[in-house]
C-alpha cells in the first residue's frame, strides 16, 4: 500500500497540481499586497482620502463593508487577467503551433439512407445497396 501511495504521489500531474497551487497562493499574496498598498491608497486619492478598504454602509446600526468587497474583486480581476495572458495564451498559441492542427478526416462516413457507416470513397452502400454521391 505505501509504495502505491508513493507511486500515486510522484506521478507529474500530482507534482504538477502541488507546485501550481503553492505559486498561485504566493501570487495570490502579492496581488493582494499591490491592490492593498498601491490600488487601495490611489483610490483614497480620488476618493477624497478614505481608504477603499474601510469604505462601508451602515443599516440599523449594522455595518456593510463594502470597500472589502470591492478590493477582493480587483484583485481577483488581476489574477485571472495574469493567468489568462500569462497563462492560458501562451499555451493556446503553442498547441496550435505545434499541436496536430486539424485532425484528419475520418476514412468513413455514414449513408444518408440507412446511416450505416461505409468507407469515405464509396458510391454504393454495403448496407442498403443506395446509390451515395461522392462529397
Amino acid at each position: 500500500m505505501l509504495k502505491e501511495f508513493r507511486k500515486f504521489i510522484l506521478r507529474g500531474n500530482v507534482v504538477d497540481l502541488a507546485v501550481g497551487i503553492a505559486i498561485g497562493a504566493a501570487f495570490t499574496g502579492l496581488v493582494n499586497s499591490l491592490v492593498k498598498g498601491f490600488i487601495d491608497p490611489l483610490v483614497a486619492v480620488f476618493y477624497g482620502g478614505q481608504k477603499l478598504a474601510s469604505s462601508s454602509f451602515t443599516i440599523n446600526g449594522k455595518e456593510f463593508l463594502y470597500g472589502d468587497i470591492i478590493n477582493s474583486l480587483i484583485s481577483f480581476i488581476i489574477v485571472a487577467l495574469v493567468i489568462f495572458f500569462l497563462v492560458i495564451q501562451p499555451i493556446n498559441h503553442l498547441t496550435e503551433r505545434f499541436g496536430t492542427g486539424k485532425e484528419s478526416e475520418s476514412p468513413t462516413k455514414k449513408c444518408p439512407h440507412c446511416l450505416g457507416k461505409i468507407p469515405r470513397e464509396a458510391t454504393k452502400c454495403m448496407f442498403c445497396t443506395s446509390a451515395i454521391a461522392k462529397t
